[in-house]
């Protein structure tokens, strides 16, 4: 089933197994355009676990034309306790160099609003860089909000070892 709009030219649907391996690779190339490639460390089995393994963590809507793989957008579920229910996160959307500027992340943000709306999820969220300007006019021309006051926070590797296996902080002054 195709998830585009007619006039986008592109063919969106989930991603099977066979996908993973283009997959992967655009995962590699927005590492390297957000220069960020010393932190992508996660492999095609990895992949393959986190999208088809007994429990999926993810899931993955690819866009391609002509039978090229154009694009993907990674995403899965959180929860918003102020609303009750639960929201779907964007983790990424890459859209290869030469199929920008021709409706394909457009399309797949519409795919993934519509995906939110039938499974009754109170919001739609990403995160965008700072520095990434063209994305960020994308979004806000979209209707997104760009959340001022907030800041992610993150934990990974050693740190997260050590806040696992260490107690609670000392007490103020104690």
């Amino acid at each position: 089933m195709s998830l585009a709009r007619p006039d986008a030219g592109f063919d969106l649907r989930a991603a099977r197994r066979e996908d993973l391996g283009a997959v992967h690779a655009m995962i590699g190339e927005l590492a390297e355009y957000e220069k960020l490639a010393h932190l992508c460390v996660g492999t095609a089995a990895d992949l393959e676990v986190a999208l088809f393994g007994p429990d999926p963590a993810a899931e993955v809507l690819i866009a391609t034309r002509a039978g090229t793989p154009a694009a993907f957008a990674l995403f899965f579920h959180n929860f918003s306790t102020f609303l009750g229910r639960r929201g779907l996160w964007l983790e990424d959307l890459y859209v290869r160099p030469q199929f920008r500027r021709q409706g394909c992340a457009h399309a797949m943000l519409r795919s993934l609003a519509r995906i939110a709306r039938e499974r009754n999820c109170g919001r739609f969220e990403w995160a965008v860089l700072d520095w990434n300007k063209p994305a960020i006019d994308f979004y806000r021309a979209l209707g997104a909000v760009i959340l001022p006051d907030w800041r992610i926070c993150r934990v990974v590797g050693d740190s997260l070892a050590a806040l696992a296996e260490r107690g609670p902080p000392p007490a103020p002054g104690g």
